[in-house]
């Protein structure tokens, strides 16, 4: 009974998901028509061919590697949620993991299914209102914002953000962590084009390499 109750939730999830995915997609490739429409223009086509045939390869890789990422670590309506609603490195997975965490259950068990479903949905919302009272109130906010008594802390944010979680992970895989650690640091310091803005695409790498490592560590007996 709970097998067929489990198997139910997971289709609805599934269904769902495709669902939202396939409407999410329609409405962002609707977006740049609609704005030629409004503004009576149309793109200089030779241009976008050449801007897409130099970025498109590198999204659809990081596309299908994050999938295989994020599901393990997310679940499948946390991965469904996530890609839909976005900020997926910096916001739901820290956001989610953390949830599970708390909770001391698994992304692949049906509870953490359900716990990191529930913490992606009240961050989206969360940061859905945020956003909303940040627009109304960036006109009087913006001399305090732009303070350099503040600016030091909010450019520290990200950093104290994944600075927290990656103690609490080091701290349970201390062998393992060692290799990702070193493979970061050396790429960003001795990669100059690595910065802020390639962090949705390294942390991907990141996973891959550390799987890697990891099943070697175990073959040889050192985990």
């Amino acid at each position: 009974m709970n097998e067929k109750r489990n198997l139910s939730y997971m289709d609805s999830v599934h269904r769902t998901g495709r669902i939202w995915g396939i409407i999410v997609g329609i409405i962002i490739l609707l977006f740049p028509f609609i704005v030629c429409l409004i503004f009576q223009t149309q793109p200089d086509y030779k241009v976008l061919v050449k801007g897409i045939l130099a970025t498109a390869p590198m999204y659809w890789a990081v596309g299908i590697v994050e999938i295989f990422t994020y599901v393990p670590m997310l679940g499948a309506g946390g991965t469904y949620l996530s890609f839909v609603t976005g900020n997926i490195s910096n916001l739901k997975l820290p956001c989610a993991i953390d949830a599970m965490e708390r909770a001391k259950v698994k992304a692949t068990s049906e509870e953490g299914e359900v716990i990191s479903t529930i913490a992606i949905a009240v961050s989206s919302i969360v940061t859905t209102l945020v956003i909303v009272i940040g627009v109304i109130c960036i006109v009087p906010l913006t001399p305090v914002l732009e303070s350099d008594v503040l600016k030091p802390a909010f450019d520290m944010i990200l950093p104290a953000l994944f600075g927290g979680l990656a103690v609490v992970f080091i701290s349970k895989n201390l062998k393992l962590s060692i290799a990702p650690i070193v493979l970061m640091l050396i790429l960003f310091i001795f990669v100059p084009a690595l910065n802020a803005g390639t962090v949705g695409i390294m942390v991907p790498v990141g996973v891959i390499f550390t799987v890697i490592v990891a099943r070697i560590l175990y073959k040889k007996g050192w985990l």
